[in-house]
């Protein structure tokens, strides 16, 4: 689906509070003004799930990922229209494959995945967010005891993310086909406006926890 141009989107996001501008590597303590652990989404659309996590959890740092101006100013307009937007969230609007400008070595506790583009050709497999090729993008901005959170209706994106993960050499936490009927991993679950649409619809949603 071809994303539609919003006039004025980037000149918005640049102007807004919650944006920060890339090349942030190792100074996020300075963002936040404290040392607080630093999650990150990546794809955040909107904004919903992480926006619900930084309202649930204020001692935790978030950073949302957005790679297009038009999707981000949603996710602004969200945060411009609150009474009462959380202090513990700020956005980027970036490729991901240039992370590691964003964040330095370490420096990031835990990375959210969440209803990934699965770029279904063959080649364009190392587009994919769970690809051998992000993986080692996350290891080297991952903390020692840091941790990946990937969620998906796309069983065959699932598939191909399991070899990767093993394939890699980093250890499967959990992994359930069904997230929805697995008690323990939906202890807690903030539900994505896509996951929200996707088992509305009888979609089973797949996710897994991997660090390495």
């Amino acid at each position: 689906m071809r994303l539609r141009n919003i006039p004025g989107a980037e000149v918005t996001i640049a102007r807004s509070a919650y944006v920060v501008q890339e090349g942030t590597a190792g100074s996020w303590e300075d963002q936040f003004g404290n040392k607080n652990p630093v999650h990150i989404e990546i794809g955040m659309g909107k904004g919903r799930f992480l926006t619900e996590l930084a309202e649930r959890n204020p001692q935790i740092n978030y950073v949302g990922i957005e790679r297009y101006a038009s999707v981000l100013l949603r996710a602004v307009e969200k945060l411009n229209a609150m009474e009462a937007p959380p202090r513990n969230l700020r956005l980027l609007c970036m490729d991901a494959r240039e992370i590691e400008q964003s964040f330095g070595e370490g420096e990031v506790s835990r990375i959210y995945l969440n209803f990934s583009d699965p770029w279904p050709k063959e080649r364009h497999a190392k587009r994919r967010l769970t690809s051998p090729q992000f993986l080692a993008r996350y290891d080297r901005i991952l903390a020692p005891d840091g941790w990946i959170e990937f969620k998906t209706d796309n069983q065959e994106l699932f598939s191909f993310s399991l070899e990767s993960v093993r394939e890699a050499g980093w250890k499967l936490l959990a992994v359930s086909r069904d997230l929805h009927r697995d008690e323990d991993l939906m202890r807690g679950n903030v539900m994505t406006e896509y996951e929200e649409k996707f088992s509305s619809l009888g979609s089973p949603i797949c996710k897994l926890i991997a660090a390495r």
